[in-house]
């Protein structure tokens, strides 16, 4: 791109397309920071390893080694990916910190398969490898019990019942539906998703204790306090980078102090903005994306609480934070992605890699759960549960087949039918069209009667 050029893009090199994307402004700069390191991260590596091989003395433990050798194959894996990985749609901060997210995932899907293919005692005994303190199963927390707002049984404290959920998990749920937006970037996406996921809780509490909570904590700090003000958050926070003027300079063109440390803060927010439009209705393809996406979604929430149930892992360990860490950040490519091969399938021909990958490991997950604990998925659901999920299923495939195709049908018989109707009624306003057919065929007629009388006379 020429020094100081305007560019309507979402990245770096996508084309032009009839999406809402911003106007970006770049001066061009390359600096140390933006070139690529390849030679760079090639000599340490090498370093690291000579000096492993020559210098350092292999100890005598078979499990240590084996460890360390692990770590340090993962290690030279990353550091491939991050030097030789394809970029993705994002770029800022940097876009080497994406290509190091791509790698975790194919590491994550990795060992996923491999605790695949073990016995489930094996699995959770593998575990003890990780974390010493784990490999034990664990009582779930039940959060029903006395569902009273106020209880006069506490004088003391009459509203204990709320303040005992107001736990860590609180602002987790705030925070991670914020991020949720801006990953989605639609309200009402958001919100069927938020609702569904109740509904779900409501559905598997007979298979999960923890998923058994009170009305109030259901509707009101999950739904309306906590997803609902992390949903307005976000959707609030796509206004302002909506609006956001996109204007890059490099930092040593900057000549205030005051200017640098504003372009260091916002070398954190995206190089630029795309308005998702998803618009479900428009066609087939779109509606059965949106399902699917929200498919997708609600199971991985799902494997979150199952994958703790079938591996002995507590809800305050350090594991269960990093795979929410993990799907945060590549939950955001991931969505980039599967949206820019849903809206222009003539330029973006196949799935996203970092897509492609998630949604590998969400489907992963969820074998390991069926595998590991097949007796808790297969409790049989209440049948008045079972009515209600099948009456929605029924009304989403009727309304389906309505929508793309009965009413697709009927509106093209119309426009058929109007279109014949205009131009029968066209021919019928052109003066004399019929008459002149008649003149034309007499006149015809007259002529080839003189002529029979000619050869009548002749003969």
């Amino acid at each position: 791109m020429a020094k100081g050029e305007w560019k309507r893009s979402g990245a770096d090199d996508l084309p032009l397309t009839g999406r809402s994307e911003c106007e970006v402004f770049d001066d061009g700069t390359n600096t140390f920071f933006w070139r690529a390191h390849t030679l760079t991260v090639l000599f340490i590596l090498t370093c690291a390893l000579v000096y492993v091989t020559l210098l350092e003395e292999t100890p005598h433990d078979t499990a240590y080694n084996t460890k360390r050798g692990i770590v340090a194959s993962i290690l030279v894996f990353l550091c491939f990916g991050v030097t030789q990985a394809k970029d993705g749609p994002f770029t800022r901060p940097h876009p080497a910190y994406w290509r190091f997210w791509l790698c975790v995932s194919v590491v994550y899907e990795l060992f996923l398969i491999f605790i695949l293919f073990q016995t489930v005692h094996d699995g959770r005994q593998f575990m003890k490898y990780i974390d010493p303190k784990l490999g034990v199963p664990l009582p779930e927390r039940d959060y029903g019990g006395n569902c009273l707002i106020y209880d006069p049984g506490h004088p003391a404290d009459p509203f204990h019942n709320i303040w005992d959920k107001m736990d860590g998990f609180v602002p987790a749920h705030f925070l991670g539906w914020y991020i949720k937006t801006l990953m989605i970037r639609d309200w009402w996406m958001c919100m069927i998703i938020s609702v569904m996921f109740e509904f779900l809780e409501y559905s598997l509490e007979h298979q999960l204790p923890n998923f058994s909570e009170c009305w109030w904590d259901h509707w009101i700090m999950d739904v309306l306090v906590c997803n609902g003000l992390g949903i307005y958050c976000g959707m609030k926070t796509l206004g302002w980078l909506s609006m956001k003027p996109y204007q890059w300079q490099g930092l040593w063109n900057i000549p205030t102090y005051k200017g640098k440390i504003k372009r260091i803060a916002f070398q954190f927010t995206p190089y630029s903005w795309v308005k998702f439009e998803w618009r479900p209705a428009s066609n087939l393809r779109r509606w059965l994306a949106v399902l699917g996406i929200i498919f997708m979604f609600l199971l991985a929430e799902l494997n979150t609480f199952y994958l703790k149930c079938v591996l002995w892992m507590p809800p305050e360990h350090y594991l269960v934070l990093l795979r929410l860490i993990f799907f945060v950040n590549v939950g955001g490519v991931a969505m980039r992605e599967i949206y820019d091969f849903m809206d222009d399938p003539k330029f973006y021909k196949k799935l996203g890699q970092q897509a492609w990958i998630v949604a590998t490991i969400t489907v992963t997950e969820f074998l390991i759960v069926v595998k590991y604990d097949p007796n808790t998925i297969m409790l049989p659901i209440p049948f008045f549960i079972t009515q209600c999920w099948t009456l929605g299923i029924v009304f989403i495939f009727f309304w389906t087949l309505w929508r793309f195709f009965i009413r697709d049908i009927t509106l093209r018989y119309k426009e058929t039918r109007r279109r014949r109707q205009e131009g029968s009624s066209e021919r019928d306003r052109v003066p004399g069209h019929a008459d002149g057919s008649n003149l034309a065929t007499s006149g015809r007629s007259k002529l080839n009667g003189s002529m029979d009388t000619v050869r009548h006379r002749k003969s």
